[in-house]
């Protein structure tokens, strides 16, 4: 039987923190992207079936984590996951795909994945779209899957997020961090090696097929306390601020990035709370990173990016 773990997306920070895991496991990996370089690096087009079949090929577990630009999701994510589901289905494995929380829309209270897909922007309802049609290939046979999400997330390798250059490279660079929305109310936040670490192990664990898990995090902090541990990592240096809803639309008129956070506000003005019980009661306590030291080795990583 194939003990191969292909990794697709193994460039970005959740697929390079995903293969560093498989490693540390003894697992024998394939990393998917269309630049692959280093050991285990295969390059393939993966938005097509052929490229999707070849980098599936052989895998016993496949793992999702590359997706469309972000100001794209809408119109391709469901699909690219429809093409990711037929390389998947062709090679024979279980997939697990890396997921967030925007399916759900505005929520009141921890978030359990027993929610309604209730989001109504375009974003939301692309997400929904892609682990419906997961969820819908896994009960119809044509493959066997498994979905984790994870909030917002940071650490070594996490450029392209919400909290990567508003807060990490700022800091680094000696300029003003900055947290997109307000600083007190709670946020769950996410690290790269605990989303992996999440992951594998619903790789490795085949009864974590048909459904989708919470990824296991700590007690959310309010804003305000996250970027006072990243104050404290910097030495007392880092200066933070707050990015309000007005500020956002302005800074958004010039930078499409920030721009594309408006559809979403909802998650950064009142409390964004996930639930990971499920996931806690299946596979048992997680050995998860503290916030401190978390939050120490991604801005250290940050400063040796320059």
């Amino acid at each position: 039987m194939s003990d191969l773990h292909v990794v697709l997306g193994a460039t970005g920070g959740i697929g390079a923190a995903v293969a560093a895991e498989l490693t540390a496991r003894g697992h024998r990996v394939r990393a998917v992207s269309r630049n692959a370089a280093g050991p285990g690096g295969f390059s393939a087009d993966i938005t097509t079936p052929e490229g999707a079949a070849a980098a599936c090929e052989g895998a016993a577990v496949v793992y999702q984590c590359a997706q469309p630009p972000y100001a794209r999701w809408a119109q391709e994510f469901p699909g690219f996951t429809d093409t990711v589901l037929s390389g998947v289905e062709k090679a024979g494995a279980r997939l697990v795909m890396a997921d967030n929380l925007y399916m759900y829309g505005p929520v009141k209270g921890p978030m359990t994945e027993n929610l309604p897909y209730a989001a109504k922007n375009p974003k939301g309802r692309a997400r929904a779209e892609a682990a419906t049609l997961v969820l819908d290939a896994h009960r119809e046979g044509r493959v066997r899957a498994a979905i984790g999400r994870a909030s917002d997330y940071f650490g070594p390798g996490g450029r392209n997020t919400t909290l990567g250059p508003s807060v990490f490279a700022a800091a680094a660079a000696g300029k003003t961090a900055r947290w997109m929305g307000d600083m007190d109310v709670l946020h769950t936040v996410s690290y790269l090696p605990d989303i992996a670490a999440g992951l594998v192990t619903l790789g490795e664990r085949p009864e974590a097929d048909g459904r989708a898990w919470h990824l296991p995090v700590l007690t959310a902090p309010t804003g305000r306390e996250f970027m006072d541990m990243v104050r404290d990592a910097s030495g007392g240096r880092a200066r933070s601020a707050a990015v309000g809803r007005g500020m956002q639309r302005l800074i958004g008129a010039f930078n499409p990035i920030v721009k594309e956070l408006g559809e979403t506000w909802y998650q950064r003005d009142r409390d964004w709370v996930v639930d990971d019980t499920a996931f806690r009661a299946a596979f048992g306590e997680p050995r998860l990173t503290p916030h401190e030291d978390a939050i120490a080795a991604t801005l250290a990583w940050f400063r040796r990016q320059g």
